[in-house]
């Protein structure tokens, strides 16, 4: 019985092929729109996920808040960042992060592994001749390589006697050395010119780091890029008269409870600056920025996929329309039918196959559609591709439902028609 409803429906969508197409332009466009941002939308959760989690969860960021200033949960931002975008006031230097501060709170917790300490110096511009190379200034100290897991191609990292020494020393990256020594030249101990705004500097190259493309890629090309020009913390802020820090990245254990350790320094650091009317100390992880966003990506890419699934409802009022003109066209093959002996069932049946088939095919064509845009959108921002099963089979099984819930009335309709009145339609 279904499957000989299933050719008569599909026997039907042959004979009207173009009404047939017409009629699942609805749900082709809602499906494929639905599964395209779905899948974007999960593109971009696993690519800023994968950035995070390679920054180590384990990590834990400490920055200098002003009191009563709502932030985000994510405590002050990316190392390095300054303070006087969260606020209307600067902090002094006696409100910073010192280093005694820094050397006490890592005696009180033998479970932090290291910190990691980072300041932007600007961008320049390393010369030779024809040859450039753009570069932004980092100042680190050693855990600075622990903290990012920067990954050494040659040479070594900035250590601590580098820091305390306020050496000339630079880490550059691989891009760096493709623009500087194009012939292959081995750079370690080379020395390189950089032209500041304010000054000319001479470092000498002791390593070279990987560079990764984070985001969702750029558009300079390699010639042009800014990479990162890692110095000594020290070396960077020599200059200064502000020695101590507005950020800090405390890298709990591998393996440690990091909540555990992130609400300890908390109540820690709330104890030091419990006399400071202005400022605070804000502590906050990895984990729960990860979690944040992939919740908000997640409810974003949900929020708006609904929108685009309005269009299904569209879709499914013209399934419900086109199913009423093939009643009214059939009313005498169902006459027929019913003189013959088919009940009710049997016509309800067979119309609401027919619906289901429409939006099935129409759900199939949507899917293929959408995957291959987000596909397309996955390969040119270079996000991995994620399809989940549970989305494409639900979108399938979806248009199913809608073609039953907007084939049903017709279907009654059909199956109501009185048989003799159905025979004498004209």
């Amino acid at each position: 019985m279904i499957w000989g409803n299933i050719k008569l429906a599909i026997s039907s969508l042959k004979a009207n092929k173009m009404r047939a197409l017409l009629t699942m332009l609805g749900i082709i466009i809602g499906i494929m729109s639905i599964i395209a941002i779905m899948i974007i939308g999960d593109a971009m959760t696993s690519s800023v996920s994968g950035t995070l989690s390679e920054l180590g969860t384990n990590n834990i960021t400490v920055s200098v808040q002003e009191r009563g200033v709502e932030t985000s949960e994510f405590g002050g931002g990316p190392p390095g960042m300054r303070m006087e975008s969260q606020g209307a006031k600067t902090p002094s230097s006696d409100d910073l992060i010192t280093d005694q501060l820094i050397v006490e709170m890592t005696a009180n917790f033998p479970d932090v592994a290291g910190v990691s300490i980072s300041y932007n110096a600007g961008n320049a511009q390393a010369k030779s001749g024809d040859l450039y190379a753009n570069i932004s200034i980092t100042g680190v100290n050693a855990d600075f390589i622990t903290a990012n897991s920067t990954a050494m191609t040659a040479g070594s990292f900035i250590s601590t006697a580098d820091v305390n020494e306020k050496s000339q020393s630079a880490v550059v990256s691989d891009k760096f050395v493709n623009n500087m020594f194009p012939d292959g030249t081995d750079p370690i101990g080379e020395v390189v010119k950089i032209f500041k705004p304010e000054s000319i500097e001479l470092f000498t190259i002791i390593g070279v780091y990987r560079y990764e493309q984070t985001g969702f890629g750029g558009t300079s090309s390699e010639m042009d890029m800014s990479t990162a020009f890692y110095i000594p913390v020290a070396t960077a802020k020599q200059d200064l008269l502000e020695k101590n820090y507005n950020t800090i990245t405390v890298i709990g254990e591998v393996g440690g409870d990091v909540n555990a350790l992130t609400d300890r320094l908390q109540r820690y650091f709330d104890k030091v600056y419990i006399n400071n009317k202005d400022w605070k100390l804000s502590v906050s992880n990895m984990t729960s920025m990860l979690d944040t966003i992939t919740s908000t990506l997640g409810t974003i890419s949900i929020a708006i996929a609904f929108i685009a699934g309005i269009s299904l409802l569209v879709g499914g009022i013209g399934v419900m329309n086109i199913m009423l003109v093939s009643v009214t066209e059939r009313t005498r093959e169902i006459g027929t039918r019913k003189a013959l002996g088919a009940k009710n069932g049997h016509i309800q049946l067979q119309f609401v196959t027919e619906a289901v088939i429409i939006a099935s095919i129409g759900g199939v064509i949507g899917l293929l559609l959408g995957i291959g845009i987000g596909a397309l959108i996955a390969t040119v921002f270079g996000v991995p591709l994620v399809i989940s099963p549970v989305t494409t089979l639900g979108s399938v099984m979806f248009s199913m439902v809608i073609g039953v819930f907007f084939g049903l009335y017709p279907a009654n309709k059909a199956a109501k028609l009185n048989p003799i009145d159905a025979l004498r339609y004209e």
